[in-house]
């Protein structure tokens, strides 16, 4: 490792009622790749935000190469070398790579004034070869995969000569190939004497690229220590502030009868001849590489689009549910994996959308009945501690955890006996993963059957009683969770022969 590039002292910063950093500091050096991790609310967006310039703090100050910094814009941070990459990539997906790349610092040609496509597009295909990306600089952006997108975000952060390159979640949309390509380009940077800030909340993220972590939590700097001197426990307490004896809490009830079946269910392109059964108070998983068709499996099953042949049944008795509404009034819900563009309205306050899917429930003769919607989404978020002021709060001012359990509280309201939840804990920091856990078996433990997608393996191993893993739109293997290892879920996952272990 270099120089020290970038270091913050004391930075503090308020918003009205929130003291979102409170006596931060942070330290990075050329060639290291530097972890921040901490719970949702913990600080981490507010810090970004300082130090790309989109905020400004209100006390302590900011370094780069040893000189006292302040941004009044985005802009300034990016000229002095600053960029940051998002989990949800902010580009322009009608544009080429080439336009996206140099979007706000196109080249201009000295003598006709024209902006100089032809060097643009050049320059555009050396730093994505120097990435090792296979992209064309004249494709579409919004015709490539979240993960060549990433790349091109990237590339644009070498055009601007950028030194400090911050990664916010990089890896939660990726699946573990495209994981592993971030991890080789993260490296290849860092060898290149770039300093990285890699936030995730992904204990695997950390140990593959990072030598040192800093953590966050409520607002407030907890320490820094590196990679290799401090254990996962350690830093989980580090982060959430008490003792995760258990991360996956145990089972608490036996497993009653069937509650929910499907056979040879198949949608042409998608699924075939897919089939299994879940009982009261028992955790499914369904696992398999991201392409595999879990979630299209679980949006046919709620209604969400129709598929070809199969039959469902639920306590018994056959159902095909048309929608989403006819699933939650039998008794099916779906938590889907997109939250904010599936499973939430995020300009609505909690409590519309705790209701949202039961409004009939919550009226009379069509007419709202806003003490019973109210005194449902207080008790229902109270019961999942959805942190709030209000229930009047915007759903989008929430942590990504909050909002999970935001549409955890809408599944409950409609008192249902079956629950698919498709990457319940995606994008949640180890915290707020327990609580989601601790509230799965609680659902269980009221008869609830759960069928859970799932890409962690520890999780669906942690969690569940079977594991179904899909291949390529099929059931390739079923099996009883213990004594199964995760190399027997990666191999089934990838291997092209269907049989039951039970």
């Amino acid at each position: 490792m270099g120089e020290l590039l970038l270091e913050l002292t004391g930075v503090t910063k308020t918003f009205p009622g929130v003291r979102a950093l409170d006596d931060v500091r942070f330290t990075l050096k050329a060639g290291e790749v530097h972890a921040l991790m901490g719970e949702n609310g913990a600080g981490k967006s507010t810090f970004i935000k300082i130090i790309t310039g989109v905020h400004k703090p209100d006390a302590g100050e900011m370094k780069i190469d040893g000189r006292n910094v302040r941004f009044n814009e985005p802009r300034e941070a990016a000229d002095a070398g600053i960029a940051a990459i998002y989990q949800h990539v902010t580009c322009y997906p009608d544009l080429s790579v080439t336009e996206n790349i140099f979007v706000g610092h196109e080249i201009i040609d000295s003598r006709t004034k024209k902006l100089n496509w032809k060097r643009m597009r050049e320059l555009s295909g050396q730093y994505l070869t120097q990435l090792g990306a296979d992209v064309d600089p004249k494709a579409v952006m919004g015709t490539l995969s979240v993960a060549r997108q990433q790349i091109v975000e990237i590339a644009k952060a070498l055009s601007i000569n950028a030194r400090i390159i911050i990664m916010d979640e990089p890896t939660a949309a990726l699946t573990r190939r495209e994981s592993e390509e971030l991890y080789r380009i993260t490296l290849q940077l860092r060898d290149e004497g770039k300093g990285i800030i890699f936030i995730s909340h992904r204990f695997e993220d950390m140990y593959r690229v990072a030598g040192r972590v800093t953590v966050l939590r409520d607002s407030r700097y907890i320490g820094t220590w590196n990679v290799d001197e401090i254990s996962q426990d350690k830093l989980i307490y580090s982060m959430v502030g008490r003792e995760l004896t258990q991360l996956y809490p145990s089972k608490r009830n036996g497993i009653g009868k069937e509650v929910f079946r499907c056979e040879g269910l198949s949608k042409t392109g998608y699924f075939a001849d897919v089939g299994f059964s879940v009982n009261e108070g028992e955790i499914v998983a369904l696992s398999g590489l991201v392409g595999a068709g879990r979630s299209e499996v679980c949006q046919a099953i709620c209604g969400y689009w129709p598929f070809n042949a199969g039959r469902l049944y639920y306590q018994g008795k056959p159902v095909r549910p048309r929608s989403p509404g006819e699933a939650i009034a039998l008794g099916i819900g779906y938590l889907p994996e997109d939250r904010q563009k599936q499973g939430l309205i995020l300009d609505w306050s909690i409590l519309r959308n705790i209701t949202l899917s039961t409004l009939k429930q919550h009226s009379r003769a069509g007419v709202p009945l806003p003490v019973k919607e109210r005194d449902t989404a207080h008790r229902l978020s109270n019961l999942l501690n959805v942190k709030r002021s209000s229930l009047q709060d915007f759903v989008s001012s929430l942590s990504g955890g909050n909002q999970q359990k935001v549409i955890v509280a809408k599944l409950l309201a409609g008192q249902l006996k079956f629950m698919m939840l498709d990457e319940p804990t995606k994008g949640v920091d180890v915290g707020a993963k327990h609580a989601i856990y601790e509230i799965m078996r609680d659902l269980t433990a009221q008869g609830i059957g759960i069928l859970m997608v799932s890409s962690e393996m520890p999780e669906a191993l942690g969690m569940s009683d079977r594991i179904i893993v899909m291949r390529e739109g099929r059931v390739a293997r079923v099996f009883d969770a213990a004594g199964t290892t995760q190399e027997e879920i990666l191999r089934a996952s990838m291997t092209a022969r269907t049989e039951v272990i039970a």
